[in-house]
């Protein structure tokens, strides 16, 4: 009976241990499955970077094949390739070897926008956006908005309804490629249109075609509950600033101090902080939301 006894005990305690050899294994198996923090890696300049002045036409003869360099200048200038071929001076910067944000104002990281799963800021003095996914710099380019007769308006906007091609509201003879509406009653979007290399617009952000495309993929659409209500908002858009209109083009200012129109994470911080309760209730709703 004793034999039995002892046997049938070691049997329950062989039991009991995989039994919670089974639940630390399941932990761990689903701390394992969590989708991991994205990550973007750039490659920085071989040296510090300054700006000069150059003649459009003796760079373009040298360097219009070369599309990486091509992409560099085209930003830095604020406008498309079309348009730089149209410039007299054009700046440059010493050092082509780094990636395209190290030649653009933003931040890489911003802690503030970390439990912020998508975000879109337009930079009004800079002439510049941004896209980052939980704090981290994702994509980066020139944009041209409106101008001094029709200003973009500034503030928190969420990305709405889009459009592969769609007409302007101004003028229905211009078509617009990749539209992302952002402002439904005034009609202001973010798409691709040509960058004359200052803010041009009838108040949309114009767009260099790839990153009217990327954004086009990376925003979300509003969900609807019926055809006059909005049951969850799209991704979040902050456009800030203000653009002088009667002074010379800010960007200039970088043949100078190369650092004059960066833009600090401190600085990033204070333009959205306002919005951030807000942006993460609604980011709480499109989680929630099965079609999402």
């Amino acid at each position: 009976m004793k034999k039995l006894y002892y046997a049938a005990n070691i049997l329950l305690l062989l039991m009991l241990a995989l039994l919670v050899s089974c639940k630390k294994s399941e932990t761990v198996t689903i701390t394992e499955n969590k989708k991991p923090k994205k990550t973007v890696e750039y490659k920085k300049p071989a040296s510090s970077i300054s700006y000069q002045f150059t003649k459009s036409k003796d760079w373009l003869k040298t360097n219009e094949a070369d599309n990486s360099k091509l992409d560099i200048v085209s930003a830095i200038n604020r406008t498309d390739k079309a348009n730089l071929k149209k410039m007299d001076s054009i700046l440059i910067p010493t050092d082509f070897s780094g990636d395209l944000v190290y030649y653009l104002p933003f931040p890489l990281h911003v802690s503030a926008l970390e439990p912020v799963s998508k975000i879109i800021v337009f930079s009004y003095p800079t002439q510049t956006f941004a896209a980052y996914e939980n704090g981290e710099l994702v994509r980066t380019g020139p944009t041209n908005m409106g101008r001094k007769k029709d200003p973009t308006p500034t503030g928190l906007f969420f990305t709405n309804w889009k459009a592969e091609k769609t007409t302007s509201t101004f003028n229905d003879e211009w078509e617009l490629k990749w539209n992302f509406n952002i402002e439904n009653k005034l009609g202001v979007g973010f798409h691709q249109y040509e960058l004359p290399g200052y803010p041009a617009s009838h108040s949309c952000l114009r767009l260099l075609e790839k990153d009217a495309k990327y954004l086009y993929k990376f925003a979300d659409e509003w969900i609807l509950k019926d055809k006059e209500n909005v049951k969850v908002k799209g991704t979040p858009v902050v456009v800030f600033g203000s653009y002088n209109f009667d002074g010379s083009k800010p960007w200039l200012e970088v043949t100078s101090d190369p650092k004059a129109l960066n833009i600090s994470e401190s600085e990033l911080e204070k333009e959205v902080k306002p919005f951030i309760q807000k942006i993460l209730d609604n980011q709480k709703l499109r989680e929630a939301e099965p079609s999402a």
